[in-house]
């Protein structure tokens, strides 16, 4: 269905096992675009706002005696442009490179049974120079429990590498490990495209003696980082040859239609001798993000753009970016965090000092949640403050290119537009050694046949 809705409803009825009795219930949504309102046996639990993220209601409350229990859901969606909508359209046609909305739950929705105490998250990260990875924990429930301890154990291929126990005393805790090992003559395993080696982790919460959750995860050794205009991964200078991957499926739009198709579009990509994808207006299904960690595909993570600058349009995207990069910040693949794009959103950034602003504190909130990445606060056109100026140009002629780039200074000093009608670098800032990337272009159409 084609159709622009302003609303949608879904009905459905759960079940809680019997062998569930007791435990908290939770209902976990992966994504829903875009305000999602839920009641469970008739009771309100909460709502969200927001396309590209993941959220929770604890519904334990809310259920009644019986063994099912009714679920409604209604999502409300708009044509707004101060809404993060990406590719999203946001007139009735396709137009440019514009397309279908979406609207409603797009990927999946599941239930979860916790015990009262439960680890909420984990955030993991990873230091190879001094070859150690820093956990970050917060726990719920702790209210009713005054014994709990914590075990972290990570194995590699199934070979112990280290485990700790320590005390649950309030429910925010870190902890630094070092995992240098005997086993491995290098005594670490790094991840990298060509050897994506990563470090499973189990965390098991215990009450006395008795385990009241456990989860399993991973963690992948690596750092990124930036030395005399060049990218570095593990401290080598990294070529990143990336495709644009907008993410849109030709039947389901942005829902994946199985984890194997997932699947094969990253092996095609890696088949064609891409390293990497620039994942354009969109955030992937984490079954994907899962599987460019497991097989080595780079990513630059991006979030849909709004296409206005308002007080509205700044709260909703600041909010969902934010929550973007905490729930996506333990996968090793994602290397570059990319906020904005070709200016959307920000149309006068060139000159405007508010919007100008606005990609700072983008920037700057960023990189207090995430030290680990590097940041480009406006892809391809009039950077700001920015880890890594990247370029947009779609000239057709080699020649052209090649005249256009002989000369870096004048393109980074905005002597010429380096698109034709845009230059790298907003007024009032300069460039500052930063690596320079072409991030688009070609965009050449062929004749069928």
């Amino acid at each position: 269905e084609e159709t622009f809705h302003p609303y949608i409803w879904y009905r459905r009825t759960l079940e809680v096992p019997e062998s569930y009795k007791g435990k908290r219930v939770i209902l976990h949504f992966n994504a829903s675009d875009y305000l999602t309102k839920v009641w469970v046996d008739g009771v309100f639990v909460g709502q969200h706002q927001g396309g590209y993220t993941r959220f929770s209601f604890d519904i334990t409350d809310c259920l009644k005696d019986g063994a099912q229990h009714e679920c409604v859901v209604k999502v409300e969606d708009s044509n707004s442009c101060a809404q993060p909508r990406g590719k999203q359209r946001w007139i009735a046609e396709n137009f440019g490179c514009w397309y279908v909305q979406t609207t409603g739950i797009w990927q999946t929705v599941w239930l979860e049974f916790v015990e009262e105490a439960h680890l909420l998250s984990v955030k993991m990260t990873p230091d190879i120079d001094t070859s150690s990875v820093g956990f970050e924990y917060q726990i719920a429930g702790l209210e009713k429990h005054d014994q709990l301890q914590l075990k972290t154990e990570i194995q590699f291929e199934g070979t112990p590498i280290k485990s700790l126990m320590q005390s649950v005393e309030t429910s925010y805790l870190e902890m630094k490990v070092n995992i240098s090992n005997a086993f491995d003559e290098w005594k670490v395993k790094l991840w990298h495209p060509n050897h994506p080696h990563l470090y499973d982790v189990i965390f098991t919460l215990y009450d006395g003696d008795t385990m009241v959750d456990q989860v399993y995860s991973y963690f992948g050794m690596r750092k990124v980082s930036i030395e005399k205009g060049h990218v570095l991964l593990n401290n080598s200078p990294i070529y990143q040859k990336l495709i644009l991957d907008q993410g849109y499926w030709p039947d389901s739009h942005l829902t994946p239609p199985s984890e194997e198709a997932l699947i094969e579009d990253i092996d095609r990509t890696l088949e064609m001798g891409f390293n990497g994808v620039r994942k354009h207006q969109k955030v992937e299904d984490p079954r994907y993000l899962y599987w460019c960690d497991r097989k080595g595909l780079l990513v630059w993570s991006e979030v849909a753009a709004t296409y206005e600058f308002t007080d509205e349009a700044i709260d909703n995207f600041t909010t969902e970016w934010m929550d973007i990069v905490r729930q996506n910040y333990n996968h090793p693949s994602i290397i570059t965090w990319t906020p904005f794009n070709e200016s959307w959103g920000v149309k006068n950034i060139f000159t405007d000092k508010k919007q100008q602003q606005f990609t700072e504190s983008i920037y700057y909130l960023t990189k207090s949640l995430d030290h680990m990445r590097p940041v480009i606060v406006n892809d391809g056109w009039e950077h700001t403050i920015s880890d890594i100026i990247s370029l947009h140009d779609y000239e057709e002629l080699g020649s052209a290119f090649s005249e256009r780039y002989k000369d870096k200074e004048k393109i980074v000093t905005n002597e010429i537009a380096h698109s034709k009608v845009k230059y790298a670098m907003a007024q009032g800032y300069e460039y500052k050694g930063q690596p320079i990337i072409l991030s688009e272009y070609g965009g050449i159409a062929f004749n069928e046949g």
